[in-house]
């Protein structure tokens, strides 16, 4: 395996790398500008089932993760998103090792050596295959595989025996991971033949899924009467929130801010000089000839990117129809194209087949199984042009060639030839047009990204087409650093004028700027609302207190100012996080009270909803074929309560006046429709089992975890 020969070979230094990071990791936890050493700062990364979680170990952890990555793929970009899922990576293991193979073991679910040595070794787990199988080809590699292509059991015992260094360490990491997944199959597959649906269960299932009734039904609801009549007092709060707490409770810590933006965006005098900069541009364009083209538009384009591509008049993207009739060497425009003024400049106009078939021999630069660099570009042309020579001069045959030396596996089973195509076929454009451009019986070298390609014209369709070749300059149309420095002037001025909690909102109505809102944001969180790389702010929210203004935080095009609203710990909220939420409860359970004696004294002597909405002066409502599935009557939305009383009358019967989630109801069930019974309820008891079952995998976990009481301070050290 040569990925794993590479591995090993570069050990020695990725062990030096990787040991080097982790000291500066810990130095700059240690001596950061936030606190050092000696001022004791936090380095609790987190709390999982009473466990303290310190940054040193946490931080050696995700190095380790940071190294088998780099050890996989050397030229792999550790970026801020790779870097975040690799921290929630390690978090979710620590949270597996302390949490989930804890009930592993109360269990006693268990995995013999027997049994890994099967799927390792015998019959390999899905996992293992998937490791020793070439993705473009979907074909096991050559040191594991049959002739057919299959694993051979025999080959990969062989090479187990043999492996030594970071391929044994590779191996045995794969196994460790699949005893781990058996150990959940497992222990999820026993939590689920625990799981029972009684016949009686099924019974109640089965009416209700087939059922109906017809009612009548007489609500006042809570909307139709204003809150204003019905202040609570502090004691009736307070004792509201003590006799439901439970209501309150706060699965996950959350913070919420008020913010303004200032937004920043390209001033008239911006864009006057972004058109002034595209017109020079243009007229220059028209005096460069093909062999300037690249380079000029490098230079004049956003990010130097140069664009010069093959249209037709189906994906045009010149919006002139004159550059059909135009000469090459034609400029078009600028023209604004939204975030862009572009500049468009037909360069060339060809003769393209509408179709063509053509084999290959691909010379590549990089290994084909373990993408890493296998050849100089320079080796690559010269073998590839001495093959040219020999395939020509009839020495060695083509075929001969695609089967032994294509470095393309995916099309060496068919002799190099993926048959007919045209240009809609997603090719890289030199090897499209060897074939759309070319005469058949043509063999030719053409380099691309992947290497250089051998390319014989097997065949061209008898019919053909113009092909214009368009080059394009985008002027980004954006913001100068003057316009960006005055708007941040404006937020800094704002920021440190009206910083503090009772001048943030007399500031923003003052200069009648817009307030905004983010809410539920988690310490981990990387974005907040369509802010993105918010880190820096989601630090200063979980670092501030309540009522705090933030500095400016700036960002591609705009600058924040922030003022942190509310604090929404793990646990039950006190009063005052929740006040508005129980002062809504408290005035919804005064107007039930009224509502029920208003029921009970002018309904008196009502016996059906009909009685007591001619008694109250209201309409009755009546709905037909109500089924019993539904949790949403006509009229009223979704009510359980309301639901759950229909259900539970017979035929005839009438409820007392009940407090629903919308008002105070009557409900008179007029009539009900009973379901044949089947034979027996098995089937029906199957597939609720099936759904309970269905629920089991993530509920139970999920269960475990809040069990755990686990609290995540990964985001401080990310």
């Amino acid at each position: 395996m040569s990925i794993l020969e590479k591995i090993r070979n570069r050990k020695g230094l990725l062990i030096g790398i990787v040991g080097l990071a982790l000291g500066i990791f810990i130095l700059e936890s240690l001596l950061g500008s936030a606190g050092s050493m000696f001022n004791k700062r936090d380095t609790t990364v987190g709390y999982i089932a009473g466990k303290r979680i310190d940054i040193v170990d946490y931080s050696s952890k995700v190095n380790e993760q940071i190294n088998s990555v780099m050890a996989a793929n050397p030229q792999a970009n550790i970026d801020e998103n790779t870097r975040s899922q690799i921290n929630q990576q390690v978090w979710s293991t620590y949270i597996t090792n302390l949490v989930i193979k804890p009930e592993f073991e109360k269990s006693g679910v268990s995995v013999a050596e027997d049994e890994m040595f099967d799927v390792m070794l015998v019959n390999p787990h899905s996992m293992v295959l998937q490791q020793l199988t070439d993705r473009n080809t979907g074909r096991v590699y050559e040191g594991f595989s049959k002739p057919d292509g299959s694993l051979d059991p025999l080959k990969l015992r062989q090479w187990v025996n043999q492996a030594q260094g970071d391929q044994l360490r590779i191996w045995t990491g794969m196994e460790q991971n699949i005893m781990d997944m058996r150990h959940a199959e497992k222990y999820a597959s026993l939590i689920k033949k625990g799981l029972y649906v009684t016949s009686a269960e099924a019974k109640e299932n089965y009416a209700e899924q087939n059922g109906s009734s017809d009612f009548t039904y007489v609500i006042k609801r809570f909307d139709a009467v204003s809150d204003s009549a019905f202040k609570p007092k502090e004691d009736e709060l307070q004792t509201y929130y003590q006799n439901n707490s439970f209501e309150f409770l706060n699965a996950e810590t959350s913070r919420k801010i008020e913010y303004v933006a200032f937004n920043v965006m390209p001033s008239e005098a911006d864009l006057k000089a972004i058109q002034e900069s595209a017109n020079k541009a243009a007229e220059a364009f028209k005096t460069k000839g093909i062999s300037e083209d690249s380079a000029f538009i490098a230079q004049e384009s956003e990010n130097g990117t140069v664009n010069i591509s093959d249209m037709t008049k189906k994906n045009m993207v010149v919006r002139d129809s004159s550059i059909y009739t135009s000469a090459p060497g034609t400029v078009f425009g600028p023209y604004n194209e939204g975030a862009y003024l572009k500049i468009y400049k037909l360069t060339k106009i060809n003769q393209v087949a509408d179709s063509a078939r053509i084999r290959h021999i691909l010379i590549g630069i990089n290994d084909p199984q373990t993408k890493q660099p296998k050849r100089s570009k320079a080796q690559a042309k010269r073998t590839a042009d001495s093959l040219l020579v020999l395939i020509k001069d009839k020495k060695v045959g083509f075929d001969t060639l695609v089967k032994t030396l294509s470095d393309d596996f995916g099309s060496v089973n068919i002799g190099g030839d993926y048959g007919w195509y045209d240009e809609s076929k997603p090719f890289v454009e030199p090897f499209r047009n060897a074939g759309l451009m070319g005469t058949k019986g043509n063999i030719s070298v053409v380099e691309t990204e992947y290497g250089f390609h051998i390319i014989e014209v097997l065949d061209v369709s008898k019919t053909n087409h113009p092909s214009y070749k368009v080059a394009q300059i985008f002027k980004l149309i954006e913001p100068s650093e003057t316009t960006y420095e005055d708007e941040f002037k404006k937020a800094s001025s704002f920021a440190g004028q009206y910083n503090t909690n009772e001048s943030f909102g007399k500031g923003i109505e003052t200069l009648k700027l817009n307030k905004r809102f983010a809410d539920n944001i988690k310490e981990s969180d990387v974005q907040v609302q369509n802010i993105d790389k918010a880190k820096d702010l989601v630090r200063w929210i979980y670092s501030s207190k309540k009522g705090e203004v933030s500095p400016v935080f700036s960002y591609t095009d705009k600058h924040i100012v922030a003022r942190l609203a509310g604090i929404r710990n793990r646990g039950t909220l006190p009063l005052e996080e929740v006040k508005e939420e129980v002062t809504q409860k408290v005035i919804q359970e005064k107007k039930a009270n009224q509502f029920l004696k208003e029921f009970e004294t002018k309904g008196a002597g009502a016996k059906t909803a009909a009685d007591y909405a001619s008694k109250l002066g209201m309409e009755p409502t009546t709905q037909s074929a109500f089924m019993g599935s539904s949790h949403n009557i006509t009229g009223v939305g979704h009510d359980d309560i309301m639901v759950g009383t229909v259900l539970g009358l017979k035929q005839g019967a009438s409820s007392k006046a009940l407090v629903g989630e919308n008002g105070v109801f009557v409900v008179s069930v007029t009539n009900t429709r009973v379901p044949n019974a089947p034979q027996d309820y098995k089937m029906q008891q199957k597939q609720l089992e099936q759904g309970i079952s269905g629920r089991a995998d993530s509920e139970v976990f999920t269960a475990l975890k809040d069990k755990a009481n686990i609290e995540d301070h990964t985001g401080k050290f990310d």
